[in-house]
């Protein structure tokens, strides 16, 4: 049976046999939510990003903008360019958290299987016989239904692995709903482009292009000892990917695995020349990764300094701390002394960003009674200014990130055109 994409009820369904993986995929979510909290934009053009002024780039485009072109990852330049009469916002990022937990919220009452891969997608496994006898198509538009309920919307792809899911939920937008049936799975994908599969990036694809491999069915006919002579062991992962042979696990939702890394970068309107602006710099982007370990409650203990020189050039140190932390004193301090590996005095400086992983290390620490005191390296926040900082994250959460800060961060609060602060940019 050929692949169907359902958008509307359909009076029988097939019975289905084996894994049912679907990939919840939110519609232009960031736009969403701001056309949902503001009505009056809804309808119009709406751009999410930094300043076209100031070198920022597009988060997210409203179907609406995009019909001119514009795209995420796009400079905010080019998209005004292209949609000068767009509305434009930076975003409100605990906003766009509140809504993506109450969608996930959605999924959990469905099945305990659910991974969130990002801020606005989640795979999650509703596999006949597992947790219900539902049609796993049903348990999709219910879902749909649910999340429309909120004023927000989503494509679902529904297959036998995560590969064909992922896929799948590209096929149709917005709230569009895929099914690739258990046995369709090469007769779907066959025909597409290898671009469209995830971890096929753009040097990959050139190299594939001059293998003469130019779909995933040619991809999956490809010869394997010729694959790994170009890309090592991931040659047969692609070929059994594209065959659509891949076996998927879904992790339950109260076993989600933790993040692997949390990090925050800022483009600069004004290239940075000066070394003791480009280390306040580093300080200023430690503080929001900081702000972001405590509220998710990680301390890491392998610090990363990525430092941009143009659009093209970009490189990263990192340095291992005795032991985990969340305070950007600590790990902001050692991002400063990476920045001897990456630069030389006068190399212009574009984007900033620094990042935390290593949180698996992380273990319970008896407090000293001396903790009070402005802490040791490689040590959580001390009482004193572990109660500061939480302060202050709260009083950022609730009244915006211009209510209270440091010197550097006012310093710089002017001076950058974009800030990427979650799940998808982190490196």
């Amino acid at each position: 049976m050929e692949p169907i994409s359902h958008t509307t009820e359909t009076p029988a369904l097939p019975t289905w046999e084996g894994p049912a993986i679907g990939l919840l995929d939110l519609d232009a979510f960031f736009a969403s939510v701001e056309q949902l909290d503001h009505p009056e934009w809804r309808g119009r053009p709406l751009i999410v990003g930094g300043s076209p002024e100031r070198r920022g780039v597009v988060s997210t485009a409203s179907y609406e903008a995009r019909r001119y072109g514009v795209h995420s990852a796009m400079p905010s330049s080019q998209a005004r360019r292209l949609c000068p009469d767009a509305v434009w916002t930076q975003g409100h990022f605990g906003r766009y958290r509140e809504m993506s937990e109450r969608v996930m919220a959605v999924l959990d009452a469905e099945t305990p299987l659910v991974e969130q891969v990002s801020i606005d997608e989640a795979f999650f496994d509703v596999t006949p016989g597992r947790y219900s006898h539902e049609s796993p198509i049903g348990i999709c538009r219910r879902v749909q239904e649910a999340v429309a309920g909120l004023g927000v919307t989503c494509s679902i792809g529904i297959g036998v692995n995560k590969t064909v899911a992922k896929i799948a939920s590209e096929r149709e937008k917005p709230r569009g709903l895929t099914v690739v049936y258990p046995g369709t799975e090469q007769g779907f994908l066959a025909p597409l482009p290898v671009g469209v599969m995830s971890g096929i990036g753009t040097v990959t694809e050139e190299r594939l292009s001059e293998m003469g491999i130019h779909t995933l069915g040619e991809l999956s006919r490809a010869d394997p000892t010729r694959l790994h002579g170009v890309f090592g062991v991931r040659g047969a992962q692609m070929i059994e990917r594209a065959a659509g042979r891949e076996t998927s696990r879904v992790r339950e939702a109260v076993a989600r695995e933790d993040a692997k890394s949390v990090s925050n970068e800022r483009t600069f309107e004004t290239d940075l020349t000066d070394e003791g602006e480009i280390r306040a710099a580093i300080m200023h982007v430690a503080s929001l990764a900081g702000r972001r370990l405590r509220t998710r409650g990680l301390r890491g203990q392998t610090v990363t300094l990525k430092i941009k020189y143009d659009a093209l050039c970009s490189r990263t140190a990192q340095r291992r701390l005795p032991s985990p932390s969340d305070d950007e004193r600590v790990f902001g301090t050692i991002a400063c002394d990476l920045l001897s590996e990456l630069w030389r005095e006068g190399q212009p400086v574009r984007l900033i960003g620094v990042g935390m992983s290593g949180f698996g290390a992380s273990a319970p620490e008896q407090m000293s009674l001396f903790d009070a005191g402005a802490g040791d390296e490689g040590e959580g926040l001390s009482h004193g200014s572990k109660a500061l900082a939480e302060i202050t994250d709260r009083l950022k959460e609730r009244f915006g990130d211009d209510m209270v800060g440091y010197g550097r961060d006012l310093r710089f609060r002017d001076h950058v055109s974009d800030t990427t602060p979650m799940g998808k940019s982190d490196f």
